[in-house]
């Protein structure tokens, strides 16, 4: 569909997104780790099976062998989100949490960031064993995460414009709600048509509904929802007592694949 590029949307309250940044990394590094072994091997499969979410395994359907059993189930809600089966898996997650990231952290903090990202992780994985609850093929990616990322962004900086790429090579400045209300509006057609399928689309909608209702609770006070002002390409510039109300322009899962 579309690639992010760039939103320039300016940090307001935060330095640093640190803990966007270290997401990114963990996964990378738990990526190399899979990676490096081949995704086929031993170790790999180890990964996939003992820390990725299986449906079926949490709803005490099977059991995995004792030596699989790498962390308590519940703990696998989350650490599911952490692996990745390929380095094209890897980067269209995380090239949405670079772009989109560090402004959903700079409205919630970082602390709140951090247990919003892992929420929305958890609902991810909740909502497709809720849909395939009998599955016994482990879950693994951070798409669940990343669609709560995108669904809170899209409710904070709808009009923000953001580069993206159509269709792998046509760069565009959109409104941040044009791709991103098309991407979350294709999610809920492939739950429908797409259930059983390779990408697991239930946990793109846990994790966008998740989000959609965190940012409510999580975001700082006074940071607003659906900034109304825009300034291209500059950041978000709310009216001040020195500037005219209305006149200062204010200034932006990949699909998941389960397994």
């Amino acid at each position: 569909m579309f690639i992010p590029l760039h939103d320039a949307n300016d940090l307001k309250h935060i330095k640093l997104q640190w803990v966007t940044w270290s997401l990114i990394a963990i996964n990378a590094l738990v990526w190399v780790m899979t990676g490096l072994a081949g995704e086929e091997s031993e170790f790999t499969n180890a990964a996939y099976l003992g820390l990725g979410f299986i449906p079926s395994v949490v709803n005490d359907i099977v059991e995995l062998p004792v030596s699989l059993v790498l962390v308590p189930e519940d703990a696998t809600y989350i650490t599911y989100s952490f692996l990745h089966g390929n380095l094209l898996h890897l980067g269209s997650n995380m090239i949405f949490l670079w772009v989109f990231g560090d402004n959903v952290e700079d409205a919630m903090g970082h602390i709140r960031f951090l247990i919003f990202y892992l929420l929305c992780a958890a609902a991810g994985a909740f909502m497709h064993g809720l849909l395939l609850p009998d599955s016994e093929g482990p879950l693994i990616g951070a798409s669940g995460a990343v669609a709560g990322v995108i669904a809170a962004y899209l409710m904070l900086h709808p009009r923000v414009r953001v580069w993206v790429l159509v269709l792998g090579r046509i760069p565009l400045p959109l409104p941040a709600f044009i791709p991103l209300v098309f991407w979350v509006g294709f999610q809920f057609v492939m739950v429908v048509t797409d259930l059983g399928g390779e990408v697991s689309w239930g946990a793109h909608i846990g994790g966008l509904m998740a989000g959609a209702v965190l940012v409510l609770f999580l975001r700082r006070s006074g940071v607003p929802l659906f900034d109304r002002t825009i300034e291209t390409p500059k950041a978000v510039i709310h009216d001040s007592p020195q500037t005219e109300p209305g006149k200062a322009p204010a200034r932006t899962a990949p699909p998941k694949w389960g397994r």
